[in-house]
Parts: C-alpha cells; structure tokens; sequence
C-alpha cells in the first residue's frame, strides 16, 4: 500500500511540474456569438454572451494538454454593442497581464460584428510582443455544427506558438490567421466570415500546426504604441456614409456637436459630391478634422489625387477602411491635432 501511495504521489508530483511548464494563457472573455445560446439547434435565432467563458473553455478538453488555461468575463455582449470603455478595459487588463508576467499568451473571445475594430484598436494600444489573438464564431454554441470550439482552439494554438510573438494583434478565424489592421468581416453569415482584401492571410492554423507566409511592415505592437491609461479621454469621431447625391445634412449636423473628428466612407478614391464638399469645407473650418476614407474594401485613398486635401484641409485614410480610420484618428487626437503629424500616423501606422 505504501508503495503505491508513493507512485501515486509520484505521478501527481510528475503532472503538476508538467502543468507548471506548459504555456500560460489567459482567455478574455467579452461575449458573442461564440457564448451564444439559440431555443434550437437548427435555428438561426440566438442571444449572444449567454455562456460564461468556463463553460467554452469546458468544451475543448483536449487543450488542456497544451496549456495551461484560465479564464476572465471582461463583458458579456454581442459586439455590436461593444463600447470604448470596454477597449479601454481590455487594453489595460492585458497590459497588466504581460507587464506582471501572469501569461505568455492571450485569447481574446469576441463577437464578429465589430472584431476588426477591436482587434485594430488593441493592436495600437498594447505594449508588449507577446500574442494577442481574437476569435470568435459565426454560429452560437448550441447550434448544430457550432464553429466556437474549432476557432478558440485554433487561437490557443497561435498564442502558444513562439513564432506569433512579435507580430502585433492577431485574429483567428476558419482557420486563417490575420493581422489586425488588415482583417475585415466579408460575410455577414458564412463560417469563412473574414479576410483581409489587400493582403489575404499572413498563416494557417490547422491540426495544431501554425504556419505563417507573410508579416506586416506596418505591425505596430510593440514599436510605438499610442499609450493609453484609465484616465486616456478619447474624442468623438464619427463616419458619414457617401453615396449617389447624398445631402449634407450629416456633416452639418456632426459640426454643430462640436464632434473633433469625421472620417467620410467616401465613393471610390474617397471621393464626394459638391453637396459634402462645401460641408467638408465648414467643417474644416470649424476645426474639425476630416479624413477621407472609402467604402469600397480593398485599395487605399491617394492624397492629393481628384481632390485637393491640401487646399481642402483634409486627410487621408490610406488603406485603412473607414471603421478602422476612425479608431486611429480617435488614438492620434489624443496626441495632436497638427495635420501634417496627423497624416504622417496614418501613413506609419
């Protein structure tokens, strides 16, 4: 009896020093989709955030064997209610993470609405190289064939893998690895809901392997982060949509809020007719930063190309889409309102 008493001891003592070397990862939890919960299995119909992140984790045992994993309820909403203090508090909460050494990696789970815009945020904001990756779902986790376990697995694996580190925010997806100020949603249903129109994937993730193909010049974390803290004021910024003879009453309306910045989802090369060309012009003057954008999703807006920004006082997003140019022109505000330095963030960033 005592013998066995001794190897159970043993084996116990053998698996804690195991556990204690496997990778560390915490999983931030803000809701979605992938906490979704549906009256049917095979019905579309759900509310997002109703399963606590314990139970998701619950549902990949086999992970545990690659890491070591423990999880925080950040938020529990469907991200299109995702607000700038919950960035503000996910941002703050990982730095701390990273700076106190309580994880080598992090997960992010979050819905797909606003993911590109979280994800791009972060990636400006954290100051460390370890991995950050979001992921979420298309179908809640009571569905039939729900995807949740197969993408929080995957984004496990990433944020365990050394050859993530130094890479900036990721998101993970069907598979696909991307980076953060490239990834858009293109699919309001299917399962391969994301890409990145300008430069496709930068890896893989299947079977437990990561691959990557390609990185970003542009990868912000950790060179030359915007610091953010508890008491960081970010200003309103806000997107006007163009379109065929679109009014102005948009632009006006944003001018007598005091707003300090629009970006203008512009037609084609960011353009826009005369109607918000003179409102461009009063807003301008109103010190209000304009920054032209485009709806259509891939290719970039050209500075000084059909339109004078010069002349006009406006800006350009570059490549960014116009979601993810008015996260950094809330960012870049808190830092100065020169426009050569404004212009010059988009261009670096």
């Amino acid at each position: 009896m005592k013998k066995l008493l001794s190897i159970l001891s043993f084996l116990i003592l053998i698996s804690q020093v195991q556990a204690q070397q496997l990778p560390r990862v915490i999983i931030l939890a803000t809701g979605g989709t992938i906490a979704g919960a549906g009256a049917s299995a095979d019905r579309a119909g759900y509310t997002a955030g109703k399963i606590p992140i314990d139970d998701l984790i619950g549902t990949i045992p086999s992970v545990k064997k690659i890491a070591s994993i423990s999880g925080e309820q950040v938020a529990s909403v469907g991200s299109q209610d995702m607000t700038i203090d919950i960035w503000k508090k996910l941002a703050i909460r990982i730095n701390e993470i990273f700076k106190n050494n309580e994880a080598d990696g992090i997960v992010i789970t979050h819905g797909t609405d606003t993911q590109e815009e979280t994800a791009y945020f972060l990636d400006l904001v954290i100051t460390s190289d370890k991995p950050v990756v979001l992921t979420g779902s298309m179908r809640p986790a009571t569905a039939i064939s729900a995807d949740g376990p197969k993408n929080l697995y995957d984004a496990i694996t990433i944020a365990i893998n050394p050859k993530s580190k130094g890479r900036g925010v990721l998101v993970s997806f069907n598979e696909g690895i991307y980076d953060a100020r490239e990834v858009m949603k293109l699919s309001t249903t299917k399962t391969n809901a994301f890409g990145s129109p300008n430069t496709g994937p930068v890896g893989q993730a299947y079977d437990g392997r990561v691959e990557y193909y390609s990185s970003s010049d542009r990868e912000v974390n950790p060179k030359k982060p915007i610091v953010l803290t508890p008491d960081t004021k970010l200003p309103r910024v806000d997107i006007v949509y163009m379109y065929a003879d679109a009014p102005a009453d948009q632009i006006d309306m944003l001018i007598s809020k005091k707003v300090a910045g629009i970006v203008i989802a512009g037609v084609g090369n960011g353009n826009f007719n005369k109607a918000y060309m003179d409102a461009v012009k009063r807003a301008v003057a109103a010190g209000v930063i304009v920054c032209r954008a485009s709806r259509t999703p891939s290719g970039r807006v050209v500075l000084h190309d059909e339109i004078n920004d010069e002349e006009l006082g406006t800006i350009v997003s570059d490549d960014l889409t116009p979601q993810k140019a008015r996260v950094l022109l809330m960012l870049a505000l808190t830092r100065t309102k020169d426009k050569k330095q404004l212009q010059e963030i988009f261009f670096t960033y």
